[in-house]
């Protein structure tokens, strides 16, 4: 997962949006550049970290999976991932029935049921790294296509927003202050198969590291039509000593 990127368009984006008053606001094209240099120059800071990813996948308010995993990126530059033992919370088993025949084909319908709600919620969890970080490509692809628009906010902020980023009609939206060059929010609307079927909201909480770095510190994902919900916590950021 390239997801510690995610927060490096803070450096450029603040160098090429500029004061809100500036004279002459600049071209959808710079602020896909400024996106991409600065998603780049990040990932290369983050490069020297180590950290500890917990998700937790809960349906209807009840925790179906949990799982903690020490990250790190590799000589290929991806991120490589190594469970930690005995952090990992199993799922419920489902539950028996006490017929013969019939409750044997009770307990089949069960299992298959469970087995359907796994898959989905691993395809949800899926999706969390599928937008965070936001791929470089795909947003000169969005401003290429003119999908990009930014769109001054109250005192410094600017919101930038991005339609068509991974699947047809979704969206993202980048909340910046260019007074401290921070990124203060950045939300996604999508949907794990179907839109309206199962429609996806994500919002990302960030940190900083003491050099200054920003990393997603949470990433909270929404199934709303299914109750389901998955969070990514990243913690514990040391410098790889290797």
């Amino acid at each position: 997962m390239k997801h510690t990127a995610l927060a490096g368009c803070v450096v450029t984006v603040a160098t090429l949006l500029g004061p809100m008053t500036s004279a002459q606001a600049p071209s959808a094209q710079e602020r896909a550049a400024a996106l991409k240099q600065s998603l780049a120059a990040n990932q290369a800071a983050l490069h020297r970290y180590a950290w500890v990813e917990t998700t937790t996948i809960t349906v209807k308010g009840e925790v179906k999976k949990q799982e903690e995993k020490q990250c790190y990126y590799g000589a290929d530059g991806k991120v490589q991932k190594t469970p930690i033992p005995g952090a990992s919370a199993p799922q419920a088993a489902p539950p028996s029935s006490g017929g013969r025949r019939r409750g044997r084909l009770k307990e089949e319908i069960v299992e298959k049921k469970v087995g359907e709600l796994k898959d989905y919620m691993e395809r949800a969890a899926a999706l969390v790294h599928s937008y965070v970080p936001p791929d470089s490509d795909k947003i000169q692809a969005a401003q290429a296509a003119g999908h990009l628009s930014a769109q001054p906010g109250a005192a410094n902020t600017v919101t930038i927003t991005i339609a068509d980023y991974l699947k047809p009609n979704d969206k993202l939206a980048i909340g910046f202050d260019t007074a401290v060059k921070q990124l203060t929010a950045y939300n996604v609307n999508s949907y794990v198969d179907k839109p309206k079927d199962d429609d996806v909201t994500l919002a990302v909480t960030f940190g900083r590291l003491e050099d200054g770095t920003s990393y997603p510190q949470q990433v909270l994902l929404n199934v709303v039509s299914k109750k389901i919900q998955v969070k990514v916590v990243n913690a514990g950021y040391k410098k790889n000593p290797s």
